[in-house]
């Protein structure tokens, strides 16, 4: 089976959960300290050895695309200034990895979302990373399924622990353990009641799919809501061949929700040599209300 060399990043959704502050911008560029949460998902790829980034846009997305172009006016700018750092910051964006982009005209799920980039993707086994999870890891969490998939020849889904109260939330599957954090899959679900989940492994954001799938994605018929559910073309895939789970090493980020937004902004300035000493001295001199300072130590 050849390398993985292409990955999909679906971003055509609305980014409901975010208004007002979506109302005009793409919820994958909100700042995470001071970086859109879509570049920290884009490092990941880069740094697990992709080649080639395929994402799914929609309505109201050009300042993905500007983002990752060249910006001559603002280059300029910066280099009249000898602001040299700044201007390698910028190119350094441009320059991170080829991009191409594929329109979703309707927002119907994640499965149509990568059906949408079946061209581009060819008949080639690809990745897929979802930019609402932001995973903290030493060796990359794509290049954790990646390894994975070139050892087992199949399918790989990144999973996780979660409290059982929330597969409600998830994708969640019924698996067998085969050893090294690896789980074979029996069964998926997608957002099962917690008192009929198969268990608590969720699917997280990062997948190695076979193009394969793609025949099985447009055999699926919509939900109820009349989304394309990748969970349930996933399943239809399954009777034809394995599918296998990767638990991988690092903590991860839940950025679709403002909650674990928060939670990422504080923990990844905490980890900026340039903001941490002086972040984590403001948050020990902060009264949270009970009239006791506390510090995270």
């Amino acid at each position: 089976m050849p390398p993985i060399r292409k990955a999909v990043f679906p971003a055509a959704g609305l980014g409901t959960r975010f208004l007002p502050a979506t109302k005009a911008q793409p919820k994958e560029m909100l700042p995470l300290v001071d970086k859109p949460v879509i570049q920290y998902v884009i490092e990941e790829a880069v740094a697990s050895g992709i080649e080639d980034i395929i994402i799914v846009t929609g309505r109201g997305k050009n300042a993905i695309e500007d983002h990752f172009d060249v910006s001559f006016e603002l280059e300029k700018v910066l280099q009249e200034r000898g602001e040299s750092e700044k201007l390698k910051v910028v190119r350094q964006i441009s320059d991170m990895i080829r991009v191409s982009y594929v329109r979703q005209k309707e927002a119907l799920g994640l499965g149509h979302a990568i059906l949408a980039a079946k061209t581009l993707v060819g008949d080639e086994p690809f990745a897929v990373l979802l930019g609402d999870d932001i995973i903290d890891a030493k060796v990359p969490a794509m290049k954790q399924l990646m390894k994975a998939h070139a050892r087992l020849k199949a399918p790989i889904l990144a999973l996780e622990e979660v409290d059982r109260s929330r597969t409600k939330d998830y994708g969640v599957i019924a698996g067998v353990p085969e050893g090294d954090s690896v789980h074979r899959v029996k069964d998926l679900v997608e957002k099962p009641d917690p008192s009929r989940a198969p268990s608590n492994l969720a699917i997280i954001g990062r997948y190695v799919l076979t193009p394969d799938l793609f025949a099985h994605l447009e055999r699926t018929r919509p939900d109820r809501r009349g989304e394309i559910q990748l969970t349930n073309g996933l399943r239809s895939l399954l009777k034809e061949r394995p599918i296998y789970g990767l638990q991988f090493q690092g903590k991860r980020y839940d950025t679709g929700n403002k909650l674990g937004f928060l939670k990422a902004t504080v923990e990844f300035a905490l980890k900026r040599p340039d903001l941490g000493q002086d972040f984590r001295g403001y948050l020990a001199s902060l009264d949270l209300g009970d009239g006791r300072r506390r510090s995270r130590g």
